[in-house]
């Protein structure tokens, strides 16, 4: 039995990498499928596992425990849950205000499944060469909002390399996730970090400012100054999963510090007296979108938990 580091997933075939360097495609055994946790996905990119070799194929037999994982809902209609990454040190979101527009809606999902799962995530504004002023009147808003609350924001342009130096050492000596909506430039971001890769990139869709997806699996890269990237497909919608209403408050940082000061231990910040949360929403010390993603995150119901 041989231990490895699964570095690729097409969802038949898994690439698995060993201490030593070598590298085996893997499929897995269909009891995976079969321990409780629905997911399109049952072995992740970030996962240590253990497999077997015989003539005809090698089989991954057991997967390690996990130190972190983020999911999301597959789709909107789906029961089943993706994940799409385990084991990371850090994940980056990258986020266009133009060419495609990622809305606050996405922004605030994905870091509060993140919080959840404990993973640290910073924000790169992608594109800032395509701005035109009130796109960049938008981008110290949004920089202004994630900031405050603690998230750690870089303004990039991966086609131009400007400021790819930071990001770099922000990279350096950790596993990372690179995530995103289809079009935002992940895959440019990652070849021109790591010359050499030629990962496939694709035009914005003029007629409906979307990204075409021209990443379809997940898959991990050794970065030749230390580390790791992970790039993943595009994703359109981020739907959380496994977040007790009474817990999602949690999630927000400075929404779950202020509530220390509400009149009730169980204020929901919806229609309580005396709310603090409330309060600070409206002496605008919190924002009115992370607000309202709040919201929207206690108040939907199991199966619309999924949104742009």
């Amino acid at each position: 039995m041989k231990e490895g580091l699964v570095i690729k997933s097409t969802g038949s075939w898994y690439t698995v990498k060993t201490n030593d360097g070598e590298i085996h495609n893997c499929r897995i055994k269909g009891r995976f499928r079969m321990e409780g946790i629905r997911t399109t996905n049952p072995i992740a990119v970030g996962d240590r596992v253990n497999f077997e070799e015989d003539k005809e194929s090698k089989v991954i037999v057991s997967i390690h425990d996990r130190k972190n994982y983020i999911i999301r809902k597959s789709s909107n209609l789906s029961k089943h849950s993706q994940i799409i990454a385990s084991n990371v040190d850090q994940a980056f979101l990258i986020v266009t205000v133009n060419y495609p527009l990622t809305t606050t809606t996405f922004i605030d999902r994905f870091l509060a499944a993140a919080e959840a799962y404990r993973i640290p995530v910073r924000l790169i504004f992608n594109k800032i060469d395509r701005y035109r002023p009130n796109d960049m009147d938008r981008l110290d808003e949004l920089k202004g909002i994630y900031e405050k609350i603690g998230y750690k924001c870089y303004e990039i342009s991966a086609k131009n390399g400007t400021h790819l130096d930071i990001i770099k050492d922000a990279l350096k000596d950790n596993i990372n996730l690179l995530s995103g909506h289809s079009g935002v430039g992940k895959s440019t971001l990652i070849n021109a970090i790591q010359p050499g890769l030629d990962l496939k990139t694709g035009e914005i869709s003029e007629a409906h400012s979307q990204g075409k997806h021209t990443t379809t699996f997940s898959e991990m890269f050794e970065l030749d100054f230390g580390g790791y990237i992970i790039d993943t497909p595009g994703i359109r919608g981020f739907g959380t999963i496994d977040m007790e209403k009474e817990e999602m408050s949690h999630f927000f940082p400075e929404i779950f510090e202020t509530s220390q000061e509400c009149q009730f231990n169980n204020c929901s910040h919806i229609h309580e007296p005396k709310c603090a949360v409330k309060a600070a929403v409206e002496a605008g010390e919190i924002s009115i979108t992370r607000y309202e993603s709040y919201l929207g995150m206690v108040m939907e119901d199991e199966d619309s938990k999924y949104r742009i």
